[in-house]
């Protein structure tokens, strides 16, 4: 009997145990995706893996930008016009075995607006370079006038507005055919030999300064190239010989240099 009152409350106890355990589970919330701190660190592991992915992109192009660099500009264009004279080269090969006109193929690629755009760019080309060599100082002042109107930059708004002043203050006259023309009577636009009004003519100062830079330019060449020939014996007669004359030394000059030196101390037989 003291075993049974014994083993009794067992059931009870069994029965309190289950009924608590519901009790202790609900008082533990499980971490759910709507927990604002779990939301919280997702989005700050979210944030720092882009900013180590961007940290990674600069460096990349950190270096990427060095390298670029580190090549010289013109070792990277000289190796491009290699290039493409090996592709046209090759190209040439192939149609010469095929037995095709490689000219004729190549044409097929272009208009003909653009085929004679080109052969006026290469004649023009062709003119420039027959026209470097030195004649005479007339034809160099010509080149250098030829230079100038290409750098030129007319005003054009400036042009306008002081047509557009002439045709507002200036006197109209109908011809005889009913055309309506602008007479300048003082010629400040329309000017002619006997015109005077230039004298009253102010200029911008934009011009100005345009000026100034053009011959502080040629002053700043003139200049340097006096200052390279100081030191130098004058063996050239225009700036494209002593090029010339300079890539000679360069190739030649530790050849030549005793028979120079034999030359200078007149001991050369």
């Amino acid at each position: 009997m003291a075993s049974d009152k014994e083993q009794s409350p067992a059931p009870a106890e069994a029965e309190a145990s289950t009924s608590s355990a519901p009790a202790t589970a609900s008082n533990t919330p499980e971490p759910t995706s709507s927990d604002p701190v779990k939301a919280r660190m997702d989005r700050w592991k979210a944030l720092q893996n882009r900013a180590k992915k961007s940290s990674a992109t600069n460096l990349q192009e950190v270096y990427a930008e060095r390298r670029r660099q580190a090549i010289d500009p013109s070792t990277t264009s000289k190796l491009e016009r290699k290039k493409a004279t090996a592709e046209f080269k090759l190209a040439k090969a192939e149609a010469s075995e095929a037995g095709e006109d490689f000219e004729r193929k190549r044409a097929w690629d272009w208009t003909v607006e653009e085929a004679e755009r080109w052969d006026r760019r290469q004649e023009k080309k062709r003119r420039h370079v027959a026209d470097v060599a030195f004649q005479d100082y007339t034809q160099t002042a010509r080149k250098m006038y030829k230079k100038q109107m290409r750098e030129l930059a007319p005003d054009v708004e400036g042009y306008a507005a002081e047509k557009a002043k002439l045709l507002k203050d200036g006197s109209v006259v109908e011809t005889e055919d009913g055309e309506l023309v602008v007479v300048d009577r003082d010629g400040a636009f329309y000017a002619d030999a006997d015109s005077l009004a230039f004298v009253e003519n102010k200029p911008k100062k934009e011009a100005v300064d345009r000026l100034v830079a053009d011959l502080r330019k040629a002053e700043d060449a003139r200049m340097a190239r006096k200052r390279g020939g100081e030191d130098e014996d004058v063996t050239y007669i225009n700036d494209k010989n002593k090029n010339f004359n300079q890539k000679l030394a360069r190739a030649y000059g530790k050849y030549t240099k005793e028979i120079r030196d034999s030359f200078e101390r007149g001991t050369m037989i």
